[in-house]
C-alpha cells in the first residue's frame, strides 16, 4: 500500500508544474495591470515603472514564473492589495469560516443519501423511490443562487426566524457558547441550501450504485441461500456499491474548502468563495495565484484520496 500510494504522489509532481505554469499564464494574460492596484489613478510614468520594477513585472515571463515558483515553495505567495497583507495570512482567515459551513453540509448529507439511497434502490418504482426521485431532480436542476433568496425572502424578511445574512450578529461580542449559538443560527440558511442541493446529487448516486450491484448474479445466489435481507443488502450488495461512492467522497475534500462561491455571495458569507470574488473584481493577482494553485492542489489530493479509497475497498487495485 506504502509504494501505491508514493507511486501515486510521485506521479502528482509533474501534473502540479504544469497547473502551476497554466494558472500562471491564464492569469498574465488577463485584462488589467497589478502595477495600478498598488499606485494612485495620477501615478507619473516613472513612478509606474518604477513600481513594475519593484514587483519584477518588468522581466520577461519566464523569469517572472520561477521567480514566483521559488517563493511560492517557501510560502511567500506575495501581500494581498485587498488586504494591504501577507496572502498566506489571509487565506486561514477565510478558509476556516468556508469549512465550518461545509462541513455541517457534507456530514449531514452523507448521513442522510447513502441510507435514503439504498432504500430507493431496494424498493425501486415504490413511493418512496419515485418521492426521492422527483426530490432529487429538483434539487439538482434548482440554481442554489435562486433557492436561496427564496428562503431569505420566506424565512429571514417575512417571517424573522434567521438573519439575512453574514456569520455573526453585527456588532455583537459574544463569546463562548453564545457566539457558537449565533453562528449556528447564521448558519441554518446557507446550510440548508448546499445540503439539499448536495443530498439530491448523492442520494441520485448512491441509488444508482446499488442498483447495479442488487442485480448481479452473486446477490441473487446469496439470496437463494437464504441469508436475510438485511445480511445481503448491507455485508454483500452495499459493501460492492460502496466502490463508486468512494469517488465522491474524494471529491468532497476539495468542497470542504473550496467554497459555494454563488452562495457566499448571497449570503455574504465570509469564505474563501467571497475572497475569490473580490480577488477577481480587483484584479488582487497574488491572492488569485495562491487561491488557484490551492484549489487544484486539494482537487489533487481529492483524487489521490479516491485512489487510496479505492485500493483499501478493492483489494484487485493492489495489485495493480
Amino acid at each position: 500500500m506504502l509504494k501505491y500510494i508514493v507511486r501515486r504522489v510521485l506521479h502528482l509532481i509533474p501534473v502540479v508544474i504544469v497547473i502551476s505554469i497554466l494558472i500562471f499564464a491564464i492569469i498574465k494574460m488577463a485584462p488589467g495591470d497589478p502595477v495600478g492596484a498598488n499606485l494612485d489613478p495620477k501615478a507619473t510614468a516613472e513612478q509606474r515603472a518604477a513600481e513594475r520594477a519593484r514587483l519584477g513585472l518588468d522581466k520577461p515571463l519566464p523569469v517572472q514564473y520561477w521567480n514566483w515558483l521559488k517563493r511560492s515553495v517557501k510560502g511567500d505567495f506575495g501581500d494581498s492589495y485587498i488586504y494591504k497583507r501577507p496572502v498566506k495570512e489571509v487565506i486561514p482567515v477565510f478558509i476556516k469560516n468556508t469549512f465550518i459551513l461545509n462541513i455541517v453540509v457534507y456530514l449531514f448529507a452523507f448521513v442522510i443519501s447513502i441510507p435514503i439511497g439504498i432504500i430507493c434502490a431496494v424498493k425501486q418504482y415504490s413511493r418512496t423511490d419515485n418521492f426521492w426521485t422527483v426530490f432529487s431532480i429538483i434539487g439538482i436542476s434548482m440554481p442554489t443562487f435562486f433557492f436561496g433568496l427564496l428562503l431569505i425572502y420566506f424565512f429571514a424578511v417575512k417571517l424573522n426566524l434567521f438573519p439575512i445574512n453574514g456569520m455573526v450578529t453585527p456588532g455583537s461580542n459574544a463569546v463562548g457558547w453564545a457566539r457558537i449559538k449565533d453562528i449556528l443560527h447564521h448558519l441554518v440558511l446557507p446550510a440548508v441550501v448546499l445540503t439539499i442541493g448536495s443530498l439530491a446529487s448523492l442520494v441520485r448516486y448512491t441509488r444508482t450504485s446499488m442498483l447495479e450491484v442488487i442485480n448481479q448474479d452473486y446477490i441473487r445466489t446469496a439470496r437463494s441461500k437464504g441469508l436475510e435481507e438485511k445480511v445481503v443488502i448491507y455485508r454483500h450488495a452495499f459493501r460492492n456499491a460502496l466502490i463508486p461512492i468512494v469517488t465522491i467522497i474524494g471529491f468532497t475534500i476539495p468542497s470542504l474548502f473550496s467554497g459555494a462561491v454563488i452562495l457566499e455571495r448571497v449570503f455574504i458569507w465570509p469564505g474563501i468563495g467571497n475572497v475569490m470574488m473580490d480577488a477577481i473584481n480587483n484584479r488582487d493577482y497574488n491572492l488569485l495565484m495562491a487561491l488557484n494553485m490551492f484549489f487544484a492542489l486539494l482537487t489533487l489530493l481529492g483524487n489521490l484520496l479516491a485512489d487510496i479509497g479505492y485500493a483499501l475497498v478493492d483489494p484487485r487495485i493492489k495489485t495493480d
